[in-house]
């Protein structure tokens, strides 16, 4: 059983995190920290969470902690990924592993030199409806994949997380934030990378100098083509579909956790097949293999190694978005 220690306790973690554990067979939470130290005490006792520390390297030095979960606003994580490995421990960090590829270079070398595991939060890759898409499309049941699309919004306004539209500790705004999950989940789906990116977004008087709302052109190192479009002004959605020679997969509100999910194989305008599936145990399943992967048992699917390529994508995105220009991935 791995002990895991919450670095940095907001929304995310009361909302999916902290209710994941309790099925888990691997793993556990044992420990949090969170800089409100009133807050974390009553976070502490409200979720049973055994130890509450004063400092986040008090708890990445502690015994009681066999891994640390880094869930601070992105600009923390890389100076939290290297204290919890300076401290020994291996490290699953929340996406986007950094603010750059660079800051997640310095991660990669970090965590080679502790000799310590690092993955990547990409709970999509264990969700079941991904899944279920990622295996019809290796049969072969559309054919050679020739686009893939994803769509995620939300409504950011009165969201909890009040410093996502902070470019001082957010890697971008619906890009970074959701556009992420997409990119990595066609990713999964395909068993590729990303060679090439362009980007049209748009900031509003509340999101700027951050996007509110973007389209991401993407050509996949496989040959296959797709787009990805988030914004934090639409009604929530989570759409993800790839389209081969001979068919469709598509799978509406294919990202969620919170509601059963149909994937659905459509043949010359017809469904052929249909599966509903539900992906609540998404953020479980993605623990327990971090906790086999540090135990020797079995291969994490969102390594930081495979992190770092999503992070050079994010930040050609960007680069697409101030040049107006294509962007390749330099490795692709």
């Amino acid at each position: 059983m791995i002990r895991y220690g919450l670095l940095g306790f907001g929304h995310h973690c009361e909302k999916r995190l902290v209710p994941a554990f309790p099925t888990a067979r691997a793993s556990s939470l044992a420990g949090l920290w969170r800089r409100d130290l009133k807050k974390a005490a009553e976070n502490g006792r409200e979720y049973s969470i055994e130890h509450v520390f004063a400092t986040a390297e008090e708890l990445c030095a502690s015994s009681a902690i066999d891994a640390v979960f880094v869930t601070s606003p992105d600009s923390l994580h890389l100076p939290n990924v290297l204290l919890a490995l300076k401290h020994g421990k291996p490290v699953l960090c929340e996406k986007p592993l950094g603010m750059n590829a660079d800051e997640v270079a310095q991660m990669l070398a970090a965590a080679g030199q502790a000799g310590q595991r690092l993955g990547v939060a990409q709970n999509m890759r264990y969700h079941r409806s991904l899944e279920v898409m990622r295996e019809w499309i290796a049969e072969g049941r559309i054919g050679r994949p020739v686009l893939a699309n994803a769509q995620f919004c939300y409504a950011a306004e009165g969201s909890p997380r009040r410093w996502i539209y902070d470019a001082a500790l957010a890697c971008g705004g619906p890009i970074g934030d959701v556009g992420i999950h997409c990119i990595d989940a066609l990713r999964f789906l395909l068993d590729t990378r990303v060679a090439a990116v362009n980007t049209l977004a748009r900031a509003d008087e509340l999101s700027a100098p951050l996007e509110a709302s973007a389209a991401i052109g993407l050509d996949f190192a496989n040959g296959a083509m797709g787009a990805v479009t988030v914004s934090t002004r639409g009604a929530y959605r989570s759409m993800i579909e790839v389209t081969g020679e001979t068919g469709t997969i598509s799978s509406e509100y294919g990202m969620t956790v919170d509601t059963n999910i149909d994937v659905v194989l459509w043949q010359a305008g017809i469904a052929q097949e249909r599966k509903t599936v539900s992906s609540a145990d998404g953020y479980t399943r993605m623990l327990d293999s971090f906790s086999d992967w540090v135990e020797g048992r079995g291969e994490f699917r969102a390594t930081a190694a495979d992190g770092l390529h999503n992070q050079m994508v994010l930040d050609a995105a960007y680069e697409s978005w101030r040049t107006g220009k294509k962007e390749t991935i330099l490795g692709a």
